[in-house]
C-alpha cells in the first residue's frame, strides 16, 4: 500500500523528511506545499533569510542521505570558535573543539531541494510553490489551498492525504488544526529581544579591520543590545543585531545617516564596514521577533505529525532551531524502522520520545545566556572551567553548554539536567530585569 504524504512547508526539515521517506522503497508518494516561491528561481531576498550554524546534531541527520553532507559543505564555511569584541578593541577568543558549519538558511533549503529533485521524478514527488494552506479537514483528510501570489496560474484546489506533516514553522497552519482537538496543550511566547538582519561587505577590503573568517564575532553594549556576525562563503558577512523589543533605539533610526551614526558610535567596526546602501536598507528593514512554541502531543491519531518549529520553535540564542528540526527527521525515521512503518504506533512513539528533549531545548535556548553583564562574566568563567573539567574527567563532566547542544550524542534533556542550576540562576535574574 502506498501512503500519500502531504508535507506543508519546504524548509530544511520538510525537505529532508521527503528524502528520508522516499528512500523507504515505494511506500510513500509525496506532495510538498510551500507558500513562498521556488528559491531556485528568484533573487536572494535579504529580508527573509539569516545565517545558521549546524553542528553534529544537524549534520548527522544530513549525512544519512548520500551526497547531501558534501553538497551542504560546498556552500558553507567552517566555524572554529567565537571572538567577543569588548570596549577599546579588547577581544576574547572562545575556541571550539569540534567545528560548526555555517551557511545561509535559504542556501541550505535550496541544496536539500536540488538533491531531492535530482534523485526523484514526479512519479514519487511533486513540489508546489506559491501555495497557501487555508483549511484542513481532519475528518475527511483533505486540505484546501489558494495561491499565495498573483503572479502565477494557480487556482484554489483541494488535495487529500494519508499522512499530513506540519513543517510550516512557528506560525504553523497545520498546528492550528490541533487546537480544536481534545487534550492538546499549547503555548506560544515572543522572545523579549527583537532583531534586524545585517549584511556587510568583505571586511578584508577595509584597511585596518581584521575579522577572522572561521569565528563568530560578537559585540555587546548596555541595554541588552548585541550583534552576532558570521562570514559567508563569498567573503561577505551576515548576522543580526539583537535588542529589547520595547524601549530600544533601533526603531528610531529612520534613514541611512542615523543608522551609520548609531553603528559608528556604538559598534565602530560595524560602522566602518557598513556602506550607505546597506544603511538605507537597514533603516527600511522591518523589525523581526522570534515566536517560541511549546505544545504536546506532536501527532493526531495515525495521520498528522508536527516537526521542527511547528512543534517546538525556540529562541535562536544557542543555534538549535534548525539543528533540532533536522534531528526530528532522523528520530522519526528510526521510529519508522522500529515499528515497520506502522503510522499509528510510530506517530504516538514520536511524541513520547521527542517531547522531553524539545521541552529541554526551549529552556536551554531561553536561559543559557544571561542578559546582565555580571552574570555574563560568570558565564565566561563557567565556560572555561567546564572545558577544563571535561578534558580531565570526560565521563563525569559535560562540555560547556554551547558545545554540548551541538553534539549529536548528548540528549537535550541530559544537558538541561546537568546545567539546571545555572539555567535556574539565569532565569531568576532575567525575570527580575
Amino acid at each position: 500500500m502506498v501512503n500519500k504524504v502531504a508535507i506543508i512547508g519546504a524548509g530544511p526539515s520538510g525537505l529532508l523528511l521527503a528524502h528520508y521517506l522516499l528512500r523507504r522503497h515505494h511506500q510513500y508518494q509525496i506532495d510538498i506545499y510551500e507558500r513562498r516561491s521556488d528559491p531556485r528561481g528568484i533573487p536572494f531576498d535579504k529580508t527573509r533569510t539569516f545565517p545558521i550554524s549546524l553542528g553534529e546534531r544537524g549534520m548527522n541527520a544530513l549525512r544519512q542521505i548520500p551526497g547531501l553532507e558534501e553538497a551542504v559543505k560546498a556552500v558553507s564555511l567552517e566555524i572554529q570558535g567565537s571572538i567577543l569584541h569588548g570596549k577599546k578593541g579588547k577581544t576574547q577568543v572562545i575556541k571550539r573543539k569540534i567545528p560548526l558549519i555555517t551557511l545561509d538558511r535559504t542556501n541550505l533549503a535550496t541544496v536539500i531541494l536540488e538533491k531531492l529533485v535530482e534523485k526523484y521524478d514526479n512519479s514519487r514527488i511533486n513540489i508546489h510553490f506559491d501555495c497557501q494552506c487555508t483549511e484542513i479537514d481532519l475528518a475527511t483528510k483533505t486540505i484546501k489551498f489558494s495561491p499565495s501570489t498573483s503572479s502565477n496560474n494557480i487556482t484554489e484546489f483541494t488535495s487529500n492525504y494519508d499522512l499530513l506533516i506540519g513543517a510550516d514553522g512557528a506560525r504553523s497552519v497545520v498546528r492550528e488544526a490541533f487546537l480544536n482537538t481534545d487534550n492538546f496543550q499549547f503555548e506560544q511566547n515572543y522572545v523579549p529581544n527583537a532583531y534586524k538582519s545585517i549584511f556587510l561587505p568583505n571586511p578584508d577590503q577595509i584597511p585596518g579591520i581584521n575579522l577572522q573568517k572561521q569565528k563568530v564575532h560578537a559585540w555587546r553594549i548596555n541595554h541588552g543590545i548585541s550583534i552576532l556576525m558570521l562570514h559567508q562563503i563569498d567573503g561577505n558577512m551576515s548576522g543580526v543585531i539583537l535588542f529589547p523589543y520595547e524601549k530600544n533605539p533601533i526603531e528610531q533610526l529612520a534613514n541611512a545617516e542615523e543608522v551609520q551614526k548609531f553603528f559608528q558610535d556604538n559598534f565602530p567596526i560595524i560602522g566602518q564596514l557598513m556602506p550607505k546602501l546597506e544603511a538605507e536598507a537597514f533603516a527600511k528593514r522591518p523589525i523581526s521577533r522570534v515566536l517560541t512554541v511549546r505544545c504536546n502531543p506532536y501527532h493526531l491519531g495515525d495521520s498528522v505529525l508536527l516537526i521542527g518549529d511547528a512543534a517546538h520553535a525556540v529562541s535562536p540564542s544557542i543555534g538549535q532551531g534548525c539543528n533540532s528540526a533536522l534531528e526530528d527527521v532522523l528520530i522519526f525515521d528510526k521510529i519508522l524502522n522500529e515499528y515497520a512503518d506502522n503510522l499509528a504506533q510510530s506517530l504516538t512513539e514520536y511524541s513520547l520520545r521527542r517531547q522531553p528533549d524539545a521541552f529541554a531545548v526551549r529552556e536551554l535556548s531561553d536561559y543559557s545566556f544571561p542578559t546582565s553583564n555580571h552574570l555574563f562574566t560568570e558565564f565566561i568563567i563557567r565556560n572555561t572551567l567546564a572545558k577544563i573539567l571535561h578534558q580531565i574527567f570526560p565521563k563525569t563532566f559535560l562540555p560547556p553548554i554551547f558545545e554540548s547542544v551541538f553534539a549529536d550524542d548528548i540528549p537535550y534533556r541530559e544537558i538541561l539536567h546537568k546545567y539546571q542550576g545555572w539555567i535556574s540562576k539565569v532565569k531568576k535574574n532575567n525575570d527580575k530585569e
